[in-house]
């Protein structure tokens, strides 16, 4: 199968060029820039992307990779940091701006032979850069221009080597889509070889060489991205498989039986479930801290999966639903990137795990994953629900979870859900969830003082999680969902809508 890396140096927008890479059917991976080369030589890439970044390539601590990439003899595209990093090795010049480029800028079309093939001239493109490249490298010819960079695109057609300025990856560059098909299939000769199907069978092999004959167990949480992953490993050992459904008290209203349900009866998969709701309760007393509450969450989850597995016979591999903004988000593990949360199945694992871990999904976007579950047969319904988060409604209770907040949080957020799909909006968002937070407000009620908790409603829009819109959402619906909750819910007299879009916050409060 053909295979691109895309070596990271740092950019918000790295994830979206695999993502853009894979969406013209082609397999990408991303890996730190500071990857051994012999380790890049040894993956066998078809080509290779260089991402951008926030730093300068002249900087004190600037990542650099091995120089020795571009003695591999695989075509390389240089992306904003990329391009400058290329011309900095091979002997051109790079320079700080007066002015730093941010935005939307119109592309000049000089030469359409090679990597601006069928590219429409003065169409827009995404800048985001501090400095230029001064000199082209010896053997590059300029093919693009803006207003304010010269050079914007080159190529060196006899080594394959090609370099924008811009972000062809985001959807604010218009043509972006056709650059990179040009550099994939025109320039590299590259084959679009990669499918969700051809995925399936790569993985249940993958996953069938990992296990042996071992046992598997699998963590459950009710999404579809653990769905998902036992539907992969059901499909990969069989029986072998038992999947553990834990009731941790932090779920939905009724989410625990209708899941179960569906578990057991509609995808046939071996389920046992534990209801271990008083066990977690009594760990987070006490416990404010949102990392402390996922890291919490996830140890005691682990617990309970080593108790099974010596109950069932010893399953040594552990089987979870890590996609890939979870690991994003939890761990700089791809480039220089900050921690933005521990995610309870990444960051929230014991050092000392005993199960071997499986994660089919890790390399995944949450469309990808939706895609996949289509492809395995999974309803529709399903497949479109709303993510939730592992660690439940503990990560929408800001504060010490307790039964009481619960309660309130529960049934706040039943009636966000029940208005959303009586609007016909479900379809529309990418999460739709109630919010309670740890203050009280002075109200009115029955002509007497109240002195009762704040709801957030949180409705958000977005493709994949790693960024999110708010939804405007309708002032009449807005309206029936405050005062359904402030009637409805005891212990709440204040509804507030959250505006926020992400970045700069994230899609989950904590």
């Amino acid at each position: 199968m053909t295979k691109v890396l895309i070596l990271d140096f740092g950019s918000q927008y790295t994830q979206l060029i695999a993502r853009k890479i894979r969406e013209l059917g082609v397999y990408s991976e991303i890996l730190p820039f500071s990857t051994p080369l012999a380790a890049i030589r040894k993956a066998k890439p078809a080509a290779l992307v260089l991402s951008g970044g926030p730093q300068s390539v002249y900087g004190k601590n600037a990542p650099h990779p091995d120089k020795g990439i571009f003695e591999l003899g695989v075509p390389i595209l240089g992306i904003c940091y990329g391009v400058q990093l290329m011309a900095h090795f091979l002997g051109g010049e790079v320079v700080a701006s007066k002015e730093r480029e941010y935005g939307f800028a119109s592309l000049r079309v000089l030469d359409r032979s090679g990597l601006l093939a069928r590219v429409k001239d003065r169409e827009q493109v995404w800048m985001s850069h501090g400095d230029r490249l001064e000199r082209v490298p010896a053997g590059f010819r300029l093919t693009g221009s803006t207003a304010n960079t010269r050079a914007a695109v080159i190529e060196d057609s006899d080594r394959k080597f090609y370099g924008v300025q811009f972000h062809p990856e985001v959807i604010h560059t218009k043509e972006g889509r056709k650059v990179l098909a040009n550099f994939l299939f025109r320039e590299a000769g590259l084959e679009g070889d990669w499918t969700i199907a051809s995925f399936v069978d790569r993985k249940v092999r993958e996953i069938r060489k990992t296990v042996g004959d071992g046992k598997v167990i699998c963590g459950l949480s009710g999404g579809v991205d653990s769905l998902v992953t036992s539907l992969l490993l059901h499909k990969a050992v069989g029986r072998r498989l038992t999947c553990i459904f834990i009731d941790n008290g932090l779920l939905r209203k009724g989410q625990y039986e209708a899941l179960m349900e569906a578990f057991r009866h509609k995808f046939a998969l071996k389920v046992v479930g534990i209801d271990a709701s008083d066990m977690f309760l009594d760990k987070l007393r006490g416990v404010v801290s949102p990392e402390r509450k996922r890291k919490t969450i996830g140890r005691l989850f682990i617990h309970l999966f080593e108790r099974e597995a010596m109950r069932l016979g010893g399953a040594e591999f552990l089987a979870q639903g890590t996609i890939y903004p979870d690991v994003i988000e939890s761990n700089p593990v791809k480039g220089p990137s900050s921690v933005i949360k521990s995610h309870h199945n990444v960051g929230g694992l014991p050092k000392g795990l005993t199960f071997k871990l499986v994660e089919p999904l890790r390399e995944l976007f949450k469309d990808e994953v939706r895609a996949l579950a289509l492809e395995l047969g999974v309803d529709a319904d399903f497949i479109h629900q709303h993510p939730f988060p592992g660690p439940g409604l503990a990560v929408r209770l800001i504060g010490e979870v307790n039964r009481e907040s619960l309660e309130i949080l529960r049934a706040a957020d039943d009636i966000v859900l029940q208005e959303v799909h009586d609007a016909g909006i479900y379809g529309k968002l990418w999460q739709a969830f109630a919010v309670l937070l740890p203050v009280r407000s002075v109200g009115v009620m029955g002509d007497r003082r109240t002195y009762h908790r704040v709801v957030v409603i949180r409705l958000v829009q977005s493709t994949d999680g790693m960024t999110a819109n708010w939804y405007p959402v309708p002032a009449k619906i807005l309206g029936r969902m405050s005062t359904r909750i402030v009637n409805e819910v005891r212990g709440v007299n204040r509804v507030v809508y959250d505006v926020t879009g992400k970045p700069p916050g994230t899609i989950e409060w904590e």
